[in-house]
């Protein structure tokens, strides 16, 4: 298969990568239906084999995507680590079990925030090593795409729904009161994100909300829970775009990347503000009008 990536479409989907991220509107699920759509079909034949240039031309737009989140939260990450730095300071004291201790009050909330953002990224990490790749291959396809598409339009809804009918009935417990059990099963929420067409963001969001966050505890909870597993899982594979794989396409992924970072931080400034006040219920409608014209367009 001939090498063949313009900047024009590098631009364009840098620009969706970034955005679709972090709206809970699903990056994967854009990125196999907007190739199909534009006819680029050279890059949608491409993208179910392990051995393509646009699978590494994504994974640089992946490195860009979360360059931009950790730029937005660099005093957030700058406070985590430095809380990192003391509470190992306090295990050369008291031996290595205090770093699990989170429950303790000598704990800094932000030593325990990093510890849930920690055991949150375990489950996908885990999984996406294994499973990545099949299902990459059996549903990164447009019809499949857009199914998935209506259907995280559906989990955003009945999310939302739940928040609603269970809202009066229970606490609200705040970020700082979430529990390790908690922040594993929103962890595990962003496996689903795996099948292209469901939202990493969207998924761990609803799950966040079940937990007894509100939404903008839940919005800023998944963007750091998401920055790390997306720039992990770029730098594992970014060596092969050094290799032959990369041949035609390194110029074309920086700018991607390049866009596709502000893109992100673009995105999150924006959704860290409209969560203070708003619901994912647009985004749902988005999904569900989307991805039923897209099951019409591919069936």
């Amino acid at each position: 298969m001939s090498v063949s990536l313009s900047y024009f479409q590098s631009i364009v989907l840098g620009f969706t990568q970034g955005i679709t991220e972090l709206f809970p509107v699903s990056s994967l699920g854009h990125g196999v239906l907007l190739p199909a759509l534009f006819g680029w079909h050279n890059l949608v034949s491409s993208q179910a084999s392990n051995q393509s240039f646009f699978l590494v031309f994504l994974v640089g737009l992946h490195v860009g995507t979360a360059l931009g989140l950790i730029l937005y939260y660099r005093e957030t990450w700058g406070r985590l680590l430095r809380a990192l730095l003391a509470q190992l300071q306090v295990a050369r004291r008291d031996g290595a079990s205090s770093l699990w201790r989170i429950n303790e009050p000598t704990v800094s909330s932000d030593y325990r925030l990093l510890t849930l953002l920690v055991i949150g990224t375990i489950p996908v990490a885990v999984v996406g090593l294994v499973l990545e790749k099949p299902l990459r291959e059996l549903f990164a396809k447009p019809l499949a795409a857009a199914i998935f598409l209506t259907i995280n339009g559906l989990v955003l809804l009945v999310g939302e729904r739940m928040k609603r009918q269970t809202g009066r009935r229970t606490r609200h417990l705040g970020l700082e009161k979430l529990s390790p059990r908690s922040a594993v099963e929103v962890g595990c929420a962003q496996i689903l994100a795996l099948f292209a067409g469901i939202s990493r963001s969207g998924v761990t969001m609803v799950a966040g909300l079940t937990k007894g966050l509100n939404h903008d505890e839940s919005a800023n909870f998944s963007f750091l829970l998401a920055t790390p597993i997306i720039l992990l899982a770029g730098l594992y594979k970014l060596p092969s775009l050094f290799g032959p794989l990369g041949q035609g396409v390194r110029a074309q992924t920086l700018v991607g990347a390049l866009v596709a970072m502000v893109a992100a931080y673009v995105a999150v400034s924006f959704l860290a503000r409209w969560f203070t006040t708003r619901t994912l219920r647009p985004f749902a409608i988005y999904c569900l009008v989307v991805g039923l014209l897209c099951v019409l367009r591919f069936a």
